[in-house]
């Protein structure tokens, strides 16, 4: 009886576990307790995951990120606040220190109330930029649900993104229709590899201010793709944040809406529901984590002797890596993307070789990617190294040292192995041999019989 109680302990543990491979500490920001009831089927979605979440207001003084120095929480969940600030526990500075200490955040936007400039002043140093009119929201006269902003055009009617490139994965890809109500607009920046869009608005959608009188839109500062209704931002260290354009897409009436386009009679439902639990999974790490697991270098002649600390000049190394993929509970082989090459160099100051390593073996949860190539005729320190930086996957950064050596001594061929020593060879036995003929000849060498010989006289 006892082990069996034991294993259903066990179970309920298990149960519970978050699917995040970095924690199931989640903090929800919201500052009306009022409008939690609208995300109930997101908060649901979240707890049947594993998360454990704590909702707290901007306002509480006793709201902290951190605690003996160690942040407190493994994820930040944003809702806009009504306020004009996020109060002095959710300042800038506060945020960027909980991401450099590897934490997670989900920043939810609206068009429909005005952005504080904390927010604002956030988004800048990642390189995310709001409309400098903060009640603007993202408008299209072609692409909008013709039941619910039948005058306004801002319930825009978006299919799931695809890959970013042909060389990334698609972590939000999919089937079915979204309807992003009210977004309020981002452009990103053109510098930063770190930052990447994940839904950009159409060709014909811009940004636009209900509230403007004028109702000109001449000085409209993007549109089209330029506009991303939500973008992703991934650090070195790996920590991701999120910007969602629409916190009213989380929303319970759009996770089971029907909606219409101008062409379209019949309706389609939407599939909000799916694009945030694949928004969510990405932002706190159940999907695009990998790990790197052995590293291996050694001789071509001598696998057995794994990882030396020296090497010698013009030998044969094979350099092997084994990386694995978190996929919402467990780890899985990695796959390099078609288009994509995981990468190895061999350096000193600068690269001796760049080379493409190649999946070799795989295990139940592992890949194992090698090469092999000559040592340069160089000695010194050198290094391996693997940065592998793709968005939406996090990244690796490998560096390990060894020396190479020249030849010893009694390394170096000898001069009767080499064909173009031959004739040097040659000519110093061809010297020899005459010298010794000379003193052969010299010595053994008799006077003529017919000498003078010479009388001593007194």
């Amino acid at each position: 009886m006892r082990w069996f109680l034991s294993f259903l302990f066990l179970g309920f543990l298990a149960s519970v576990n978050a699917l995040s491979s970095s924690g199931n500490r989640l903090l929800v920001v919201l500052e009306d307790a009022a409008e939690k009831g609208l995300y109930s089927t997101f908060w649901g979605d979240l707890t049947a995951r594993g998360y454990d979440l704590v909702f707290e207001s901007p306002k509480n003084d006793k709201l902290s990120l951190f605690h003996l120095g160690e942040r407190a929480y493994d994820h930040l969940l944003i809702l806009p606040p009504k306020s004009k600030g996020l109060g002095p526990s959710l300042s800038p500075k506060n945020i960027l220190e909980f991401m450099n200490k590897e934490g997670n955040v989900l920043l939810a936007l609206s068009g429909k109330s005005s952005t504080p400039s904390a927010i604002n002043i956030l988004l800048d140093q990642l390189d995310i930029h709001l409309s400098p009119d903060r009640s603007a929201v993202v408008v299209d006269h072609f692409n909008y649900d013709t039941q619910s902003a039948t005058e306004k055009h801002d319930v825009l009617l978006l299919p799931r993104p695809g890959p970013l490139r042909n060389d990334t994965k698609a972590y939000f890809s999919g089937d079915g229709l979204l309807a992003i109500p009210r977004a309020a607009p981002q452009t990103l920046g053109a510098d930063s590899s770190l930052v990447a869009p994940v839904l950009r608005a159409p060709p014909t959608a811009y940004s636009y201010n209900p509230k403007d009188e004028s109702g000109s839109v001449e000085d409209v500062i993007a549109t089209g793709s330029q506009l991303a209704l939500v973008s992703t931002m991934q650090a070195r260290n790996s920590a991701r944040f999120t910007v969602l354009g629409s916190v009213e897409s989380l929303q319970d009436k759009w996770f089971s809406a029907t909606v219409k386009k101008p062409d379209d009679e019949k309706g389609t439902s939407t599939v909000n529901r799916e694009f945030a639990k694949q928004l969510t999974s990405w932002t706190f790490k159940e999907s695009g984590v990998l790990k790197v697991g052995k590293i291996e270098h050694y001789l071509a002649e001598y696998p057995e002797e794994v990882n030396p600390k020296i090497y010698r000049i013009k030998t044969d190394i094979v350099f092997n890596i084994e990386i694995s993929e978190y996929d919402q509970d467990h780890y899985i082989p990695f796959e390099v993307p078609a288009l994509d090459a995981l990468q190895l160099e061999f350096t000193m100051l600068s690269p001796f070789y760049r080379l493409n390593l190649q999946p070799t073996q795989r295990t139940e949860n592992s890949t194992i990617y090698s090469t092999q190539f000559t040592v340069p005729d160089q000695h010194g320190i050198f290094s391996f190294r693997i940065n592998y930086n793709r968005p939406f996957l996090s990244n690796i950064e490998e560096k390990h040292e060894i020396t190479i050596r020249h030849f010893a001594h009694n390394e170096y061929p000898r001069s009767w192995a080499i064909s173009g020593a031959w004739v040097w060879i040659a000519g110093l036995w061809s010297v020899i041999g005459g010298f010794l003929a000379f003193v052969v000849a010299w010595l053994y060498s008799e006077p003529s019989s017919g000498a003078l010989k010479v009388k001593k006289t007194q």
